[in-house]
This record gives C-alpha cells, structure tokens and sequence, in this order.
C-alpha cells in the first residue's frame, strides 16, 4: 500500500523481530511497531493492532515461528503451549489456524523451516489477494456503485486485499466507480480504515451509517456488494464481520449480486456448516465506548451509550450460502456450494 509516498505491506518480519502497522490509531496516527517476541504478536492479533483475516494469518505463523526460535528445554511442551496461546487470540479467523498447522509442522524439521514457511505464508497472501483482484475485476462495470463493509483492502491482508483488490484494480485500469463504505460499528473499521485506505488510493467513496443501506439500495444506488470473510464453512455459509448477513438480506431483496472475497486459506473444509463456526464476542467496551482524536490531536474515549447499561457484542456473523451470488478467490469466481469448494480444493 501507499502512504505518504512509501510502499509498506500491512505486516512483516526481520531476523526475528514482526512488524506491522498499528490499526487501532489509524486513520489518526501511522505508526509502525515492533513484535520482538510470539507473546507480544499474541497481543497484538488479540487487541487488534493487526486484524483482517490474511494479515492475521500471516501474524500467527510469525508468532509460531517466533516460539520456535524461542524454545529451549522441554522444548514440546513450550511450543505446544504456544501454539495454544496463538490459537486462542482470534477463534473464528480461519487463516490464524492455516497458519499456525503449516509453521507447526514446518517448526519441527528446523527452527529455519519455520520461518521459511511463515514468509511463504505471507507471499502466497500477497499472490492470492493480487489473483483475486484480477478475477473480482470482471464484476466490475465502468461507473459502478459497490457497497462493502467492515475492512478487508490493505490493511486487512499482507497486502492487496480481498473485497478492495477488485476495487482497486478495476479502478487502477480506468474504471469510473464509487464506493460506498458502511462505517461498521462498533469499532469503525469501514470508517476509519476502508475509507483511509480509498483516500489514499484516491478513489472516490463516501461512508454511510451500518443502517442507510437499506435506503440506498431502494434508490437503485447500489450495483454490487463485495465484502470479505473470516472462515468459510465446507457447504458455503461464510462468517464475516457482524452486520456482513444484513448486507446479504437485503441484497437478496433487492436482487442486487452479492459477493464474498476470500483466498482459499480462509475455506475449513473440515467445518460442515456456518454453525459450527465459533463467534468470537468482544469486550461491550466496543459499543458502550467510541475513541476518537479532538482538533487539538488528543485522543479520548467517551461513553456514548446510557449508563449502567450493558451490551452484547459479537464480533462475527454467519451469512448461509444461499444469500452469496459467488466466492472470489484466487483460483476464479465460484458458487457458494458444497460441490464448487471440492471443486476448488481439488484444483489447489
């Protein structure tokens, strides 16, 4: 990605050190940081300073190599124990467990395998995201309008993205198009990082209220809708960012094609079903509280609810298969159904 004139990717690694952009202060502050250990990649998988399912993915498969490259005596039962930890972070990102398998494995042959893999992870996100920009073109028409939610651009992966790359390549061939971007509450990533990302891409885009959809679909304001996903279940139900299922009905009611964008490290051929899928619920902090800069460039957080209230707060939903037009992945555009994801893994 671009910013302030510098390629960066959202995440990498050096020696043994992880570095990444610092998601929680964006689009305030742009800050790098450094991991120097799987423990502090841990936390940051957990309180978001990486997020998005191909970046998280490729942090947990830095972080196992990190314990590998940290193991000493007992050395199975240390990286055992971190493989728990790293796991635990995000359970409903299927990538963070692609991942965390393939450095496990590698991990034992050498502590260098390890992290030969875990850079293989990530440059195979970069070519995927890339891919999926490719195919995800084609849906594209000169003068659309897409609707996407929550973040899944840059910053969500390595680089490129999964719903942004087609965005970004259509955009980057001529197309004229616009983007509509769901704030996605309660932590905003749609208004503070989707719309960063297309402010700096210079595309043209405008955020909405989670709730003006609806409104704009009755207008006819809306072509398409591309969003992401965190775990793809065998016969096509996809989790994704909460608020993703109502995007999907109303699409459906409005006969408008609805599509998800996801490389197939995000497909668990071994989940039946969306309901199998573990919903991660987030601290009620996210929706009782809102954090913000002033003008003067302090940063604050201030209750924005009634207090004494509580909230619930999952951070996922499940969108059955039915609702989804196709699945974009790096291997093309496929139907959301048992027979197509065989199909696909069949190809890989």
């Amino acid at each position: 990605m671009l910013v302030q004139g510098k390629n960066y990717k959202t995440i990498w690694m050096e020696g043994s050190s992880v570095f990444m952009i610092e998601q929680n202060k964006l689009p305030f502050e742009f800050e790098i940081i450094e991991c120097t250990t799987y423990q502090e990649t841990c936390r940051a998988i957990k309180d978001m300073t990486v997020r998005g399912a191909g970046a998280i993915g490729a942090a947990a498969g830095y972080a196992m190599a990190q314990a590998y490259s940290a193991a000493c005596s007992d050395k199975d039962t240390f990286i055992a124990k971190a493989r728990f930890g790293i796991e635990a972070t995000r359970p409903t990102a299927r990538n963070l467990f692609y991942a965390v398998e393939r450095v496990f494995y590698a991990g034992k042959i050498s502590v260098e395998n390890a992290f030969l893999e875990a850079g293989k992870i990530a440059e195979k996100d970069m070519n995927d995201t890339r891919a999926i920009g490719s195919f995800g073109n084609e849906l594209i028409g000169n003068k659309a309008n897409i609707l996407t939610h929550c973040n899944a651009g840059w910053l969500a992966f390595v680089d490129f993205g999964t719903a942004l790359s087609p965005v970004y390549t259509a955009f980057n061939q001529g197309k004229e198009l616009f983007v509509y971007v769901d704030e996605t509450r309660p932590r905003g990533q749609g208004a503070r990082l989707t719309a960063w990302e297309l402010n700096n891409a210079g595309i043209p885009h405008r955020i909405i209220a989670d709730n003006a959809a609806a409104g704009l679909m009755v207008q006819g304001k809306i072509d398409l809708v591309i969003v992401g996903a965190d775990r793809i279940a065998a016969n096509g139900d996809t989790a994704n960012k909460i608020g993703t299922l109502d995007r999907a009905i109303l699409a459906n009611y409005f006969n408008i094609p609805f599509y998800i964008a996801a490389p197939s490290s995000t497909f668990d051929f071994g989940c039946a079903s969306g309901d199998k899928i573990i919903i991660e619920e987030r601290s009620q902090d996210e929706v009782l509280f809102q954090e913000g800069m002033d003008e003067n460039n302090q940063w604050h957080k201030i209750r924005v609810s009634s207090p004494g209230s509580t909230a619930y707060n999952p951070a996922f939903d499940v969108t059955p298969a039915q609702l989804i037009t196709g699945i974009i992945t790096e291997k093309g555009i496929i139907k959301s159904t048992k027979e197509a994801i065989e199909s696909l893994f069949n190809s890989l």
